[in-house]
């Protein structure tokens, strides 16, 4: 396979589904035609015929999905001893590999026991042997005895297949490794630097361990009796199955923070949130996002339409749409001809798409609100004169960024770098002024109450308006972050450092 100038470690967005960060990716390889890029794309389930949603530029020059809840079989020709021997380097590895907080010389211990062996490792031996069954034994026992068995078997199941299809996977050949996320494709890049010694760069756009801890504390799919326990004399350090996921999601961004030769944040308050999770702050660029200033500010207001607001997001749980809708119910009975627009890809949770339907139904806005699917925003930002954003996490939403280079306000929740694109940074010279308002998560009232005063106060929508276009102008342009990262390529390009302590022989 041609090596590539960079390898782009992709976990559940581009090129098969579509999103901000899937669209600050396609940006990215498009802006850079001199440069080569390999795709590592890591999705949940193994589709045989996965849809790619954009048009991929020329300069992608291969494409590599690892599915993480699909390991071959593989062999069993091993002995006793060995098995023994590689399960006892496995176990060690990975109850280390939660709680030390540099996690990367237990991805070592564990690559170099998996690829001594000399047959195909797969589930028949990792997940579905006598071997790995006493070993889930032994980890129950140290670890969460007190907690359900059954519920911890699938919790172990599920998160060590997944965690095998990374350790397992090929790495292609690359100057540079660049992921745009640390979880599981941060424990990957963590590979790439053992096994190639190669430069490492992290893009964060929000903090995968703030989102995971935020998506399994409220998950119902980890049933966890000790966790329910309300005893006054139950000890509250005795870990649960929640901490168990907890713990390797943290696990993943340590090593990939380790890894890496640079770490890129959007914002201060990200860098902080990195830096508290083990970031090195010597290692740490702040690039804000940019996006093409001069197409969004270029697009055409349409007189004459009706009021109307817009989220623009896919339909799943962390964009809170249920709050969405019910803002949309509160505010249409003070403009009965509202329209409401969810702009976003559908079939991510279809099971979420289905509730916020019912919803919809429930309050009889099927006249009012309308799910777009995916969009051609320039089609839309014409007739829309509120942008919303209701998510309970976010890094440095494009939405906002491409409706404020075209004017248009926005309310939103104060997640990610939000209040900064609304109010502004702190010492922002000349002060600009708000772009729109910043409301409570899980607020429809407020959501509703923001919208309205900026659809009935031309006034005040003219000053948000000008304020939002214009510190989109100055501060997330297209340009300073497209050279930013063309810089910051050719210099780790020609980085020949090796790592000597970790690589392996």
């Amino acid at each position: 396979m041609q090596e590539a100038d960079i390898c782009l470690i992709l976990e559940g967005t581009y090129p098969y589904i579509s999103g901000g960060v899937a669209q600050w990716a396609h940006n990215l390889i498009l802006h850079q035609p001199e440069k080569t890029f390999t795709l590592i794309c890591i999705l949940p389930f193994n589709d045989k015929d996965p849809v790619i949603k954009y048009e991929l530029p020329s300069n992608i020059i291969n494409i590599q999905n690892i599915w993480l809840q699909d390991l071959k079989e593989g062999e069993m020709d091993i002995t006793s001893e060995e098995a023994e021997k590689l399960f006892q380097v496995i176990e060690t590895s990975i109850l280390n590999f939660q709680q030390d907080h540099y996690p990367v010389k237990w991805i070592k211990k564990m690559t170099e026991a998996l690829q001594a062996q000399k047959i195909e490792l797969g589930s028949n031996l990792l997940l579905n042997s006598d071997f790995a069954w006493n070993m889930l034994l032994r980890m129950y026992n140290s670890m969460m005895r007190d907690t359900s068995f059954l519920n911890f078997y699938w919790s172990w199941r599920s998160l060590l297949a997944s965690f095998y299809s990374i350790m397992l996977a090929p790495i292609p050949k690359a100057k540079v490794y660049h992921s745009l996320c640390t979880g599981y494709a941060g424990a990957l890049i963590a590979r790439a630097k053992i096994e190639t010694g190669r430069p490492c760069l992290l893009t964060e756009h929000g903090i995968y361990t703030s989102e995971r801890r935020i998506e399994v504390t409220a998950s119902q799919w980890i049933n966890d009796l000790q966790s329910m326990d309300m005893s006054v004399d139950h000890p509250y350090f005795i870990r649960n199955l929640k901490d168990f996921w907890i713990d390797m999601f943290a696990g993943f961004s340590r090593a990939c923070y380790e890894s890496c030769t640079k770490i890129v944040t959007l914002y201060e308050g990200n860098r902080e949130t990195q830096i508290e999770e083990g970031a090195d702050p010597a290692i740490i660029d702040t690039i804000p996002n940019g996006i093409d200033y001069e197409h969004f500010s270029a697009l055409e207001r349409t007189p004459d339409h009706p009021p109307t607001i817009g989220l623009l997001g896919r339909v799943v749980p962390i964009k809170d749409v249920k709050s969405y809708i019910y803002a949309t119910n509160l505010l249409r009975e003070k403009i009965p001809n509202l329209v409401s627009y969810i702009m976003g890809s559908l079939d991510e949770d279809p099971d979420y798409y289905d509730e916020c339907q019912e919803l919809m139904n429930h309050l009889k806005l099927n006249d009012t609100l309308i799910f777009t699917g995916r969009v051609n925003i320039d089609e839309y930002f014409p007739k829309i004169d509120v942008i919303v954003l209701t998510s309970i996490s976010e890094g440095q939403p494009l939405a906002l960024l491409e409706a404020g280079a075209a004017g248009i306000p926005c309310v939103t929740t104060d997640v990610g770098s939000c209040s900064e694109i609304i109010y502004g940074r702190n010492g922002e010279m000349p002060a600009l002024g708000p772009g729109g308002t910043i409301c409570p998560l899980s607020n429809p009232e407020a959501v509703a109450r923001e919208s309205y005063r900026l659809l009935t106060n031309k006034e005040l929508y003219d000053k948000y308006s000008d304020s939002i276009q214009k510190r989109v102008k100055q501060y997330y342009n297209q340009v300073n972050q497209i050279d930013a990262y063309k810089r910051m390529y050719v210099e780790l390009m020609e980085v020949n450092e090796k790592w000597p302590e970790l690589v392996l022989s």
